[in-house]
């Protein structure tokens, strides 16, 4: 792709307290789902890289956890090291919150955003108030909190305002050649976004504490002509999370294989054959040596 004069590129961080909705507005902007979502809190461990291309403008999204106001584990420390990290060398950093909503969690996750970048505050979740005149009020309120380089409602589900937001963003990237393929979507390989669909199922189909005493390892991931052949396993913590997980007559287990094996054929854009273990391992989230193998910095 030849780029006219005037074309710019650059990073956009995506900043936020947990479950303020980043990855499902990373995933609307990019109109396809690279990170995974759930209604539950720190869905999100990974820096992810979402890339969007248009005829002005490559945005390069990067995605990160929530940031933890409360260190329970290292686990937690090495997803506050990733939002850490990638807010260095931005050129724009999109601070999300929610409408009505700004507390404790929030003022925290501030209070790590760099002086010398632009901060354009999200607030998402508009389509959730009744009242809309209530909304004017909360961003002055909002403006003398911080100075931020701009203030967008937004509705990342109902896609309200998301053309604002980027044309926003447009302003401040620098002018400057593709960073990437104009047909790439994600900086990360197929094998990592196949961990990934696996982890949301269990964040979306398992009772409230158990998601987060899971990981998912990559045993085999081969491509046969248009097949895609992936073995995984399931990492928990206790013997019985793995009864829990497996389920009665293994029901629970087939739902999640099916349901992320499904996600994958929509990203892979073919077959996809999948097998997934479970397999406890203790202490795993506290230790520092399975949290590398599992790509945790």
């Amino acid at each position: 792709m030849t780029v006219d004069a005037g074309f710019s590129t650059g990073y956009i961080a995506i900043i936020g307290r947990p479950n303020v909705g980043k990855s499902t507005l990373l995933n609307k902007l990019l109109q396809q789902k690279i990170s995974i979502t759930s209604r539950k809190a720190q869905t999100t461990r990974f820096r992810i890289n979402g890339i969007l291309t248009d005829q002005q403008t490559q945005f390069v999204f990067v995605d990160t956890p929530g940031f933890q106001t409360q260190y329970t584990n290292r686990l937690n420390t090495a997803m506050n090291r990733v939002v850490t990290q990638s807010i260095q060398d931005v050129n724009v950093v999109l601070f999300v919150i929610e409408a009505m909503r700004f507390d404790q969690r929030d003022l925290a996750a501030l209070k790590i955003l760099p002086q010398n970048v632009p901060v354009i505050l999200v607030i998402n979740k508009i389509d959730k108030l009744d009242d809309k005149n209530r909304l004017l009020p909360f961003l002055n309120d909002m403006a003398k909190v911080f100075q931020f380089a701009a203030m967008i409602p937004v509705s990342a589900v109902h896609k309200i305002q998301l053309p604002e937001l980027l044309n926003t963003i447009r302003t401040y990237l620098p002018v400057n050649q593709l960073l990437y393929d104009k047909n790439e979507v994600t900086d990360r390989s197929e094998r990592f976004i196949a961990s990934e669909f696996i982890r949301e199922k269990l964040f979306r189909l398992i009772g409230d504490e158990i998601p987060y005493s899971t990981s998912v390892v990559i045993d085999q991931f081969k491509l046969e002509g248009h097949l895609h052949k992936i073995y995984a396993t399931i990492l928990v913590d206790k013997a019985n999370q793995k009864a829990i997980v497996i389920g009665k007559k293994g029901e629970k287990l087939k739902q999640i294989a099916s349901q992320a094996r499904k996600d994958m054929e929509l990203m892979f854009g073919g077959k996809v054959y999948l097998e997934v273990w479970v397999k406890v391992k203790s202490g795993w989230a506290d230790d520092e040596s399975v949290l590398r193998n599992l790509g945790y910095e």
